[in-house]
This record gives structure tokens, C-alpha cells and sequence, in this order.
């Protein structure tokens, strides 16, 4: 990640920064979400709308300023399947899955919105370093890969001097990108590449991909389109419809709220600054609500468009309502132009995000960092180019919670005196949870052990049931024997959780709140033991 933070700069933004930035972005957006459309199996125009409201519903509700929200591959490849059976449960020729699909991103925006209100945005803390840093590199190669579809025309790798003009403007693009910020650092860098090499290629009327012939040849006619209307989804509101679409709606709003959490969490780091997650969760929510309503296909935050925006200089919540604003404008008056922009310059500043988004310092951490968080790093990364960033994010979140529970489940340790009262101690060292239990109930002799035990507790904590059904088999096996055992130095919330067991665990209790004994009260326990 040190390396990405090396390439954006510590600017604290400006209102003409974030108006250069936001241009930019919605230029880089109208391809995206175009191409998102597609996979989702839905006409562009559903895309751009959606787009232009997940942007600006978030840019002004949301908890992270700069962030961009747009239709996203990672929920197109689940809307396609529902859009499908949407379809077929239509009937022959149907079209009712765009209905279904409105409908269920009225759900979606739901589940978001009550996601962030009980306040489950805090669980993104609980994403580890490795994972992040697996989610970013994934993302990274996830953006490369896709755009080299760009390099394609009808399933088959342009060749000859299409690709080789292809290839020169990607280069000029970049070459200018990092040309820029060198002459005058606050210059909006991607914008004038994308113009610089739009005019370049209008003018000397060079024969290249442009927006337009991307979207003919994928099916399309093009961008221009009037302003999104209000509508209720058209379809049949029966239980048969709700236990449809439930499912879709938990998963897209689970895909849509973690990568959306995740890009944030990318954001905070790479500008030193914190948003709110369930702030965010709660404005995903109401974008995706409205797009049920007014047409459009939702979606969620867009790593490669929000990288755009900080290295553009965008940080505040203007970066995001003028790429909104710019977006919408071009659908309404300007498609003609934005049609003549070649896929070329989109490309090389996509391959620029590529660059700045890849944790380049995974590299060198390597040989540095325990063998499980590399390992971590590239199954998380696997899974998120290989399936998608949910499946990545979980998998390796429940995987280092497991590599967490074994390397603690071995620190368990017991120290054994016998004092000159005959007295045998057992102190406990580590947390004693369902991992420990086995390790910790091999630390006794009872067969050996004087009539009189202690364990104590003092540098150790009960953690869980499975640990308190321990304490208490630890004890059963002591009374069998005809010998007492007797807890000390438990914390206060270690007695609450024995006293809330009592039923089944029928110990004696010796508790010191405040990990204090007095001289006086020791002897006081051995005089009691000794009757």
C-alpha cells in the first residue's frame, strides 16, 4: 500500500480540482458503465442512469468524500442471471427481468439502509491487512484484465495496424498523464490527456475505436437519451415474487456494501483521512433504492473511477455531484462528442489507476511478514480475479480468523508450584477459548495433584462457553477424585460468564476484581484450605 500512497498527492483539495476531477471521472464512467450494462444484459441507457444516480445520491449522502459510486461489473454478473430468469418467468419474448431487476434493487437499497443503521459498517475493521491488501492487488489486475477487452473486436485480438495505433495512443495517453504533474502539479492531467488525444485523432482523422463504435459493436446505438422517469417496477407482487428476488437482493446488497466498504477503507488510507462506513452503507442504500424507481441498474463504490478522482485532485463531495452532473449532460446534449472520444485514451488512464492501485510494497514484504499473511495476500487475490470480491473478501477473513484461533489456541501455558502448605498452583497464561481447551486440559495431573488445587487465572481470561464447559469438566474430574478446586484472579466479565453457567459449572469461586490480594487474605485461604 506504501507504494500506492506514494502516488497520490497530500493535496487537501480545491472547488477547481474537484471540478477537473469529476469531468474526468465521468468521461472514464460512460465506457464502464456501457460495458457493465452488457454483462448485466441491460440496455446502456439503464447503465448510464444508473451511474449518474449511484453518483450523485453518494457523492452527497455518503460518508466518504472523493469516493465515486457507479454500475459495477461485480453486481452486473449477478444481475445478469436474475435479469434472465426474470424473463423466463415473463414468459416468451418477455422483458419483465428489467422489471424484476428494479424491484429487487428496491430490496437492495433497503438491506443497505438498515445495514447502516444498525450500524454493521464497524465490521469492515475486522478485514485484515493481508486482505486488503489481496482485495487491492486483485482489483487491480481485475481492471488491467478488463481492459484489454478493449483490445478485442468481436472475441479476437485486433492485429496489424489497428493494433498498433491502438497501442500508440494507450502510450501517448500515459506519457501525458505522467508528463503533466511534472510541469505544473495542480494541472487536471487526465482530462487533458483524453482531450489532447481526442483532438489528435478527430483532426488528423486516424482511423480507432472510439465510444461509439464501442457500444454499436457490443449491440448498442448509442448515448444519447432524456432524463430518467419515475416508475413503479411492473411486475406481479406475490410471494412467489418475493422469494425470487430475496436472494439476488441479499447478495447484491452483501457484494455492493463490501466492496463499497472496502473502497473506502482504500480511500481513508491513501488520503490520511475517515469516512463512515455506515454512513456510506446507508447512502449505497438509498442510491439503489432510486434506481429501482427511476430506472436505472445500480450499483456500488467503483475503485478504478474513485482512484481517478484523488489522483486528479478530487477530494470533496463536488468531485463526485460534477461527474454526476457532467454525466447526465453528456447523455442529454453532448453524446455526439463524448461519442467521438477514443477507446484509446480511456484505456491508458485506466492503465495509470492500474499502476497506482497495485500494493507494489507486497513485494517487498514478502520475505518480512508471516508465511500465512503471503498466503493470504495471494488467495484473496486469486479469488477476486478468478470469481469475485465478495467470495475473495470472506474466504479471507474467515481463513486468517482461523490462522488467529490456531496461533492463539497454542499459546495456552501453565506454570505449576506447590507452596509449603502442600498446596498445588496452576497458573494459566493465554486466552483459554474453543481452540485452547484441549491444550489446557492436558496441563493437569489430577491423578497426582495434592488434595487441594488452585488455577489462577490472573494471566489468563475465559473467553467462550466452550471454555467455561472445560472449567468445569477440569473440575468434575478433580471431585471424582476426592479433591477441590478453586478458581482465582478471574476479571469481572470472567466471573459473569461462570456465574451465568452455574447450572453447569459448579465451582468454587475465589475472585480478586481487581487482580489485588492481600497478604491477609491469602493466609485467610489457607488456613481454609488446611480445615
Amino acid at each position: 500500500m506504501e507504494a500506492s500512497h506514494t502516488l497520490v498527492s497530500n493535496s487537501k483539495g480545491s472547488i477547481q480540482s474537484d471540478i477537473f476531477s469529476g469531468l474526468t471521472v465521468a468521461l472514464a464512467l460512460v465506457p464502464e458503465a456501457v460495458a457493465f450494462s452488457f454483462v448485466a444484459g441491460v440496455s446502456p441507457i439503464v447503465g448510464l442512469y444508473g451511474a449518474f444516480m449511484m453518483c450523485i445520491m453518494t457523492s452527497i449522502l455518503g460518508g466518504r468524500p472523493g469516493m465515486i459510486s457507479g454500475a459495477t461489473g461485480a453486481m452486473a454478473v449477478v444481475m445478469v442471471n436474475l435479469v434472465l430468469e426474470g424473463n423466463a418467468l415473463g414468459g416468451a419474448g418477455s422483458h419483465a427481468g428489467l422489471q424484476y431487476l428494479f424491484f429487487t434493487l428496491l430490496l437492495v437499497g433497503i438491506f443497505q439502509s438498515l445495514a447502516g443503521i444498525f450500524r454493521l459498517g464497524k465490521f469492515i475493521r475486522m478485514v485484515p491487512r493481508s486482505v486488503m491488501m489481496g482485495f487491492v492487488n486483485g482489483l487491480a489486475i481485475v481492471i488491467f484484465l478488463s481492459q484489454l477487452n478493449m483490445f478485442q473486436a468481436e472475441g479476437t485480438w485486433i492485429q496489424g495496424e489497428p493494433l498498433w495505433i491502438m497501442i500508440g495512443l494507450v502510450a501517448l495517453t500515459m506519457g501525458i498523464l505522467f508528463t503533466v504533474p511534472m510541469v505544473y502539479k495542480k494541472a487536471p492531467g487526465a482530462l487533458i490527456a483524453i482531450i489532447a488525444v481526442s483532438l489528435l485523432v478527430i483532426f488528423a482523422q486516424i482511423d480507432t475505436a472510439t465510444v461509439l463504435s464501442f457500444i454499436k459493436v457490443n449491440g448498442g446505438t448509442g448515448i444519447k437519451a432524456g432524463l430518467p422517469t419515475f416508475a413503479i417496477p411492473q411486475i406481479p407482487f406475490t410471494w412467489e415474487t418475493l422469494t425470487f428476488v430475496t436472494p439476488y437482493a441479499l447478495i447484491l446488497a452483501a457484494i455492493g456494501l463490501i466492496e463499497s466498504l472496502m473502497t473506502l477503507t482504500l480511500i481513508d488510507e491513501l488520503t490520511d483521512t475517515h469516512g463512515s462506513g455506515n454512513r456510506e452503507c446507508i447512502a449505497q442504500g438509498v442510491a439503489n433504492f432510486t434506481n429501482g424507481l427511476f430506472g436505472g441498474m445500480g450499483g456500488c463504490a467503483m475503485i478504478g473511477q474513485s482512484i481517478i478522482n484523488i489522483t486528479s485532485g478530487g477530494r470533496g463531495r463536488l468531485s463526485g455531484i460534477t461527474a454526476a452532473v457532467a454525466l447526465l449532460f453528456f447523455i442529454l446534449f453532448t453524446s455526439t462528442y463524448i461519442e467521438m472520444v477514443p477507446i484509446a485514451a480511456l484505456v491508458g488512464v485506466m492503465f495509470i489507476v492500474v499502476i497506482k492501485t497495485f500494493a507494489w510494497s507486497t513485494f517487498n514484504i514478502v520475505n518480512k511478514v508471516p508465511k500465512w499473511d503471503v498466503a493470504v495476500i495471494v488467495l484473496v487475490t486469486f479469488l477476486t480475479v478468478k470469481y469475485d470480491l465478495a467470495i475473495a473478501v470472506i474466504c479471507g477473513v474467515i481463513i486468517s480468523a482461523m490462522i488467529f484461533a490456531w496461533e492463539n489456541a497454542l499459546r495456552i501455558r501453565a506454570r505449576k508450584i506447590v507452596d509449603e502448605h502442600g498446596i498445588k498452583h496452576y497458573q494459566i497464561y493465554g486466552p483459554l477459548f474453543f481452540g485452547s481447551t484441549t491444550l489446557f486440559l492436558s496441563k493437569f495431573d489430577v491423578k497426582d495433584d495434592p488434595d487441594n488445587v488452585i488455577i489462577d487465572f490472573q494471566e489468563s481470561r475465559i473467553m467462550d462457553q466452550s471454555a467455561i464447559e472445560m472449567v468445569n469438566k477440569v473440575t468434575e474430574l478433580y471431585l471424582r477424585s476426592g479433591k477441590t478446586v478453586h478458581l482465582w484472579h478471574l476479571s469481572k466479565d470472567c466471573v459473569r460468564l461462570i456465574k451465568k453457567a452455574e447450572k453447569i459449572c459448579v465451582v468454587n469461586v475465589l475472585s480478586d476484581p481487581d487482580y489485588f490480594v492481600s497478604v491477609d487474605n491469602y493466609n485467610k485461604l489457607q488456613d481454609e484450605l488446611k480445615a
